[in-house]
């Protein structure tokens, strides 16, 4: 083998190792990316939540005081539609919570 052949296997193993790590950093910059936005989602999701429930304290508020009634329950209907609305994204928060999860197991079992 002559030098210019090791050379050019020298040369093309670093160009396999640089396209390989790369490839490996573009994963992880993909993988952050979604984390970043599934993080952004889901703390959209629990203001959205929050807002709810301060919603639902006043509804419960003016159905005891204002309308002077003596108790409230979840069959009430404005009750029974913040309740609903509470739920579902709750529900979505845990979806957006699992899938960053997942993302943050294989992201570092990747480098």
């Amino acid at each position: 083998m002559t030098l210019a052949e090791r050379m050019q296997g020298i040369f093309k193993k670093g160009v396999a190792a640089s396209m390989d790590l790369a490839d490996k950093a573009g994963r992880k910059v993909n993988d952050l990316g979604t984390k970043g936005e599934l993080k952004i989602e889901s703390a959209h999701l629990k203001s959205r939540v929050n807002g709810l429930m301060e919603k639902l304290g006043k509804e419960v508020y003016a159905t005891l005081v204002e309308m002077n009634r003596a108790t409230v329950s979840r069959d009430t209907h404005s009750i029974r539609d913040l309740l609903g609305e509470i739920t579902k994204l709750r529900a979505q928060i845990g979806v957006k919570e699992k899938e960053y999860l997942s993302i943050g197991a294989s992201a570092e079992a990747k480098i």
